[in-house]
């Protein structure tokens, strides 16, 4: 081949883990002759044999490649730190490179979320986001989390809920269902489940005043933006993802044996005085087997969560037209002795058109999950810590459930009730914008949500013991629909522009959207059989508990003005006037804006050339933003419907009393950060501090028996005071051809203070709140040692009256907000082989595991010994009793609320490891293979004796730990 003759030169273009589209690749001898990657990674360019391949791509580091007459180049590119700061990120209405962020936005990427097998979006983002906490709920498949961004702003615990926005559509967080069907859960059915992680691209939280000004009225609590894949223009590509996995509860308690307990139990009854034991004692009489020993959070909750997914998508497309489909089905079993199982189903579609002459363009995205929960309506886990050890076997001989001579209430009758539900949910949102010229763009975003959720829960005659003879006409159903649709359309004009050496970027729009929820919930009771018991038009008696709709409604205004000079000094103005059907006339609209301000220091040409020194930012903002969770119709007397008649006719009762004076609460937010890179990024820190205030706080102020209500919703002048700090530091520790180490690090601490609440000291919440201390703070007694003369508790007396009350000497407080937390990431790559794992770690106090005073008819820790049982023997628990010994059991109950009561329940955790190796020439040239392994929770490092150190709430299933394999085909 001649030297100047030109060939067809090809390969692919990764990151070492995963192909890389949109990579742009030129000669060195044409600049004018590029190509760029699909989405594959795959390019293919004409090169004579002598020539060079330059390869570039943001975020990595320029490849230089002699082609020496190859046909074929493969290129791994290495990820450049400095050049990070080029990529843009996205702030729900306009996007902003990294270096030229004014405000707080914390980032994860589908390369994070692909690590973990965590099936809700919220699980995902645990330990990994400075600022953002985030608490499960349960270990319960289809389980809830808890988030909190920098902070508690609202008194009303369901006031703090976050904005999430998915693809442009807000998506209300708003709980499901109704208690009575809830379940096992401890709190009701999360919609959040329906977001499937593996359809997500990227999530950012905006956390400052300046990143959630712009969202007004809906972003006091921060703005949480879902980003879902979409299709890049290349080679048509087929992905199939699946994997098998476990789950196994984290902890058990270390409880009594057998032995230990029946000690305690007989030491009990003589505490008391009582030589013969009751009929009732059937664990210390002889009726039940004193030599049997059940470890009963084993039996109970020990079993094995068996986990399928499947994922597989279709992608590809021309330079104008691009498009991805993918669907996804997960199942899970549980760790209950029974078959219930939690099924989810999505499909996701994306479509992207620009026109010939790239001035139209279409953006669509739809999402459709289907999930079917069946689960037990009681959770065992309270019940397989408390039942005695030598309690008798779950069935009989015959293999029916047994009541032992009705000495006890099996627990697995709890089973016979079961919770379904059904969850259909639809987003989809549409993008159109126009060039009118090359700097003015119009834009209009139009979405839409539907969601309906159908839950019954069961309560059959079976679930009772036999001998009370019980049939169907005993039996119960309790059914809740609900359906919640929602519209929005955001029509938008931006406007950029050159002012001298500054660039110049404006933004104006609107937003009008509605949203509509109707529910039922009704209940049956009497069945001429059990198998009729979910037909409820077999009930004997159908009683509608509530039947409404409700309606609510949001315009708004806003603009943006973003001025940038030379790249560094920026500042980012951002204002929105909102408007909410949730207050009354004259109270509907309010304005709210925010100042960002940032100074890139390290632009400045006394530091340009800094070998030290390779990125430098200061930012300030300050902004203001509302609230207006209170709930639909508030200000208005209303009434419903009473299920008393008069004469044949169903009447109305007031449920609501008028109160038009109410207007929003306001959260004013102050930042400082500064962004620190040093060696060309290789080590980058951020470190912010904040300062939130919320004000006019939305409560319901009590009112006296007389008035017939027991509140009245009111602004009331108090305010909430958040401040803390943030720290986030990045490093490069190693960066080659075949080995790369990067680590990354978050760290918060917040602190939550009630500034003012004028009236306190005269109100319900006197004995609730103090001024100064945590909105979160527990009132507890202050505990002094054991009383040697009658060994039972006692504690501090604040008022020296010589009674302990609990309103007058519960005055130690406490705070069991963490401390702080955050989250240690690792990310190593060797060859084909990736590491990635994810340490959490939070510091914080929390009560210790105390089911009811020791020596009663409930199992204890096994770590519980050395009870009182005379005054010259040192000791380190009170005198044991049965139950019957008053002063013991008010000293036991006032021992549960005092301060000996906490225990540290600090913990490091494993959150998530994942190993993966991309198989050299598998199945074929066109084929790529990748196998996994993926764990979650795997490792726990606490003090804390209470069980999961997380998960606070003793009487509801705790996180699992989860083991997972899969494999992953490219084609």
């Amino acid at each position: 081949m001649l030297p100047y003759q030109h060939h067809l030169v090809q390969g692919i273009v990764s990151d070492g883990s995963s192909p890389l589209p949109g990579v742009t690749i030129t000669l060195k001898s044409s600049k004018n002759n590029a190509v760029i990657t699909d989405y594959n990674g795959h390019y293919s360019i004409a090169a004579s044999p002598k020539d060079t391949l330059i390869v570039s791509f943001i975020g990595f580091k320029t490849y230089v490649a002699s082609v020496n007459g190859r046909n074929t180049i493969d290129i791994r590119m290495q990820y450049d730190a400095t050049t990070l700061q080029e990529v843009r990120v996205n702030a729900g209405y306009y996007s902003v490179k990294e270096s030229e962020r004014t405000g707080s936005i914390a980032k994860i990427t589908s390369k994070d979320i692909e690590k973990q097998s965590s099936p809700n979006v919220l699980g995902a983002m645990q330990g990994r986001m400075a600022g953002v906490e985030i608490i499960q709920d349960s270990g319960s498949p289809g389980g809830a989390f808890q988030i909190k961004i920098r902070g508690q702003n609202s008194l009303r615990s369901d006031a703090n809920q976050p904005l999430y926005i998915i693809d442009g559509v807000p998506y209300s967080s708003e709980t499901l269902g109704a208690t009575l069907t809830s379940g096992g859960s401890p709190t009701m059915t999360s919609p959040l489940n329906s977001i499937n992680p593996t359809d997500i691209e990227s999530i950012e939280v905006l956390k400052d005043g300046d990143a959630t000004a712009i969202y007004g009225s809906r972003g006091a609590n921060g703005v949480v933006l879902i980003s879902t894949k979409k299709g890049r223009a290349g080679k048509t590509k087929l992905v199939i993802n699946s994997s098998t996995g476990i789950g196994k509860v984290t902890k058990l308690l270390d409880l009594m044996h057998t032995d230990q307990y029946l000690n305690m139990r007989r030491m009990a009854f003589a505490n008391d005085g009582i030589t013969n034991y009751p009929a009732n004692a059937y664990d210390v009489n002889g009726t039940w087997d004193q030599n049997r020993y059940t470890d009963w959070q084993k039996q109970l909750i020990g079993g094995t969560a068996q986990i399928l997914n499947l994922q597989v998508s279709l992608s590809g497309g021309s330079e104008k037209n691009q498009f991805l489909l993918s669907g996804n089905t997960r199942s899970e079993t549980t760790v209950f002795p029974d078959d219930f199982k939690y099924k989810r189903g999505t499909v996701h579609f994306y479509y992207n058109h620009i026109s010939e002459d790239e001035k139209f363009r279409l953006n669509f995205s739809a999402g459709y999950t289907s999930q079917k929960n069946y689960q037990p309506a009681a959770d065992l886990t309270r019940i397989s810590r408390t039942l005695a050890p030598n309690a008798p076997a779950l069935f009989d001989q015959s293999g029916n459930l047994n009541w032992e001579n009705n000495t006890w209430q099996n627990p697995l009758a709890n089973y016979e009730s079961k919770f379904h539900s059904q969850i259909n949910d639809l987003t989809a949102n549409t993008v159109l914008s126009y060039n009118l010229t090359a700097n003015l763009v119009a834009k209009a975003n139009f979405g839409y949500n539907d969601l309906r959720n159908y839950e019954t829960l069961t309560q059959p005659s079976t679930m009772y013991n036999p001998s009370l003879g019980l049939d169907s006409k005993s039996s119960v159903l309790n059914t809740n629909l609900t359906l919640r649709s929602s519209w929005i359309a955001e029509p938008q004009i931006t406007w950029n522009f050159n002012a001298g050496r500054a660039k110049v970027e404006t933004l104006i729009g609107s937003t009008f959207q509605s949203q509509n929820t109707n529910r039922r919930f009704e209940s049956g009771f009497g069945f001429s059989s059990n198998s009729l018991i979910y037909n409820l038009a077999s009930a004997t008696l159908k009683v509608v508990d509530i039947s409404d709709e409700t309606i609510y409604k949001y315009q708004a205004f806003f603009a943006r003005l973003n001025y940038n000079f030379e790249g560094r000094y920026i500042l980012n103005l951002t204002a929105r006037r909102d408007g909410s059907s949730r207050f009354g006339p004259g109270k509907q609209f309010a304005s709210f804006g925010a100042a960002g301000a940032a100074w890139v220091f390290s632009n400045e040409a006394f530091l340009k050339n800094s070998s030290f020194l390779s990125f430098g930012k200061l930012r300030l903002s300050y902004g203001t933003t509302g609230n207006d969770q209170i709930g639909d119709y508030q200000f208005i007397d209303t009434y419903t419907s009473t299920a008393n008649t008069y004469q044949g006719i169903t009447g109305l009762q007031p449920s609501r009393l008028f109160n038009a004076d109410f207007g929003w609460e306001t959260n004013r937010k102050f930042e400082a950060a500064l962004e620190i890179g040093l060696l060309n990024d290789r080590l980058f820190l951020t470190g912010a501090f904040y300062l939130n205030t919320s004000s006019n706080q939305l409560v319901g102020l009590p009112l006296p028996g007389t008035a017939g209500f027991t509140s009245l919703t009111a602004n009331l002048d108090a305010s909430v005071q958040n401040k803390g700090l943030e720290f986030t530091f990045r490093s490069v520790n190693m960066q080659s051809k075949n080995f790369e180490w990067t680590t990354t690090f978050n760290i918060s601490a917040n602190k939550n203070k009630l500034l003012s609440y004028p009236g306190l000291e005269s109100s319900s919440n006197a004995n609730r709140y103090v001024i100064g201390h945590s909105i979160n703070i527990n009132k507890l007694y202050n505990y002094v040692g054991i009383n040697p003369q009658n060994g039972a508790y006692s504690f501090y007396d604040f008022n020296n009256d010589g009674q302990i009350t609990s309103i007058d000497d519960r005055q130690f407080l406490v705070d069991l907000n963490p401390k702080f937390f955050g989250g240690i990431q690792n990310d190593i790559r060797y060859k084909n082989l990736q590491v990635d794992f994810l340490f959490q770690f939070v510091k914080q106090q929390a009560f210790a595991y105390l089911p009811a005073v020791p020596g009663s008819f409930t199992n204890q820790l096994g770590s519980l010994d050395n009870f009182w049982q005379s005054a010259d023997v040192p000791a380190d628990y009170q005198k044991l009793t049965t139950g019957t010994n008053s002063a013991l059991n008010t000293a036991y109950t006032r021992f549960k609320t005092s301060d000996a009561a906490l225990e540290d329940a600090s913990f490091i955790r494993l959150k998530s490891i994942s190993l993966s190796y991309d198989i050299p020439g598998s199945f074929s040239k066109n084929i790529k293979s990748r196998i996994y392994f993926q764990g979650q929770n795997l490792l726990t490092f606490s003090p804390y004796k209470g069980g999961d150190p997380e998960f606070k709430l003793a009487g509801y299933l705790p996180p699992l730990k989860t083991y997972t394999v899969g494999i992953q085909l490219t084609f």
